[in-house]
């Protein structure tokens, strides 16, 4: 979503265990990190149903608050991505910055 490297082929520990129907809504969709994120939510709350998560409700929930925390820095990264600085600005701010380590440097 945010990468804008060519070779997007990032490792997997285990691509057996998935759903080749999910894999392929995965490759499809648009917001693939949303689903994944959605994915490991629901993992976690269905091990905690089953008791393999023998952990505490707030901390869980406190998991669940980070994970949330996750998403919206990755949407705050999307929208620095769609939107660039403006070339002028971003001059400017080149500009400025070069000044200052030339006063600071002597």
């Amino acid at each position: 979503q945010i990468s804008e490297m060519r070779n997007n082929d990032f490792e997997f520990l285990d691509l057996e265990d998935f759903d080749p129907k999910s894999l392929e809504f995965l490759e499809n969709s648009q917001y693939k990190c949303e689903i994944v994120v959605q994915w490991v939510q629901r993992l976690i709350l269905e091990a905690h149903t089953a008791n393999v998560l023998n952990v505490p409700p707030p901390i869980l929930s406190r998991v669940f608050n980070q994970v949330g925390n996750g998403v919206v820095i990755l949407n705050n990264v999307e929208k620095l991505n769609d939107f660039p600085v403006p070339f002028p600005i971003s001059q400017t701010v080149t500009v400025m910055l070069i000044f200052q380590w030339f006063l600071t440097a002597f």
